[in-house]
């Protein structure tokens, strides 16, 4: 029934909740492919104009700093993407690391919709009130986005309420 998972990771131990039910997943419905996923957002580097029309920093010095920092996260996030799933191996399942670029919930449910993804094992902080108004929740928006079934986890020292 859930032949390819995702695992969509933000770097905490908070998104590794949901580890142990990813493995028992696994190992009850036989799943074939495991894909430990991360995205990182691209730096957004805004430039403003001065009074004369100046620009404070030059379109280069932006492209440059932020091609920069994209790249240094990339690497921070296969370093870390590829630890967990060495980590994390399942007797009959193949397991990948993957980091993508682009905004994060429409980002994994586009690679869910065009890699064939079964099911979706994603942990949620469990916010409620002006916390997840400011905040958002990405959980909320690729069970929102995604056209396969999202298993939502909540987060150990979640306080129930709306």
């Amino acid at each position: 029934m859930y032949n390819r998972i995702m695992v969509p990771l933000d770097g905490s131990e908070l998104a590794e909740c949901v580890l142990p039910h990813v493995e028992s997943i696994v190992r009850n419905c036989s799943t074939a492919h495991v894909t430990f996923i991360r995205v990182v957002e691209p730096l957004h580097i805004p430039t403003s104009t001065e009074a004369d029309g100046s620009t404070v920093s030059s379109t280069w010095d932006a492209q440059h700093l932020r091609n920069n920092v994209d790249s240094e996260n990339m690497a921070i996030a296969e370093e870390y993407v590829t630890r967990v799933a060495a980590r994390n191996r399942y007797p009959g399942a193949e397991v990948e690391a993957r980091v993508i670029m682009g905004k994060t919930a429409e980002t994994l449910a586009d690679y869910a919709q065009q890699h064939g993804i079964d099911l979706i094992v994603i942990a949620t902080h469990g916010l409620s009130g002006i916390s997840r108004w400011i905040w958002g929740s990405i959980a909320d928006r690729v069970l929102r986005a995604a056209c396969v079934p999202v298993l939502m986890v909540r987060a150990p020292g979640c306080v129930s309420g709306f």
